[in-house]
């Protein structure tokens, strides 16, 4: 059964030392630190590299966070995959659990994370399955 958790969070990107073997395109590196609020109680950090000009509205990133907190009661730890793209007033963005990376009570856990952008405040929405526990 898919279960629906929602809420807001805060999100703080750092900009990290350049790999100084890139030639051509800039491929910039940030690291993440995330603070979960609502139906996920949680603390979040991760890597993000990026490149594009968003200025121009023509990028893309990718980016791995490990999430530590509570999910609707259960405890535990995953890791979420971001995959953005953005090209001229098109944007894609795809936020799904790692799979195999839960751990504790979210041992299992599945599921994919929208994220909301509106007015400068952050909002998700989670989609998510977990398997019933052992009898």
């Amino acid at each position: 059964m898919t279960r629906h958790a929602e809420g807001t969070f805060d999100v703080k990107t750092t900009p990290l030392a350049a790999d100084d073997a890139t030639t051509g395109t800039l491929i910039g590196r940030y690291s993440i630190v995330k603070q979960y609020h609502g139906d996920l109680e949680a603390t979040a950090k991760g890597e993000m590299l990026g490149a594009g000009e968003p200025s121009s509205g023509n990028a893309g990133y990718v980016a791995i966070e490990q999430v530590t907190g509570t999910l609707s009661g259960h405890t535990g730890s995953f890791a979420l995959q971001h995959i953005g793209v953005m090209e001229g007033s098109s944007y894609k963005l795809s936020v799904n659990v790692v799979p195999g990376s839960g751990t504790a009570q979210l041992n299992g856990l599945a599921g994919t994370l929208t994220i909301t952008i509106a007015a400068g405040k952050h909002s998700y929405i989670f989609e998510y399955t977990l398997p019933a526990p052992a009898q």
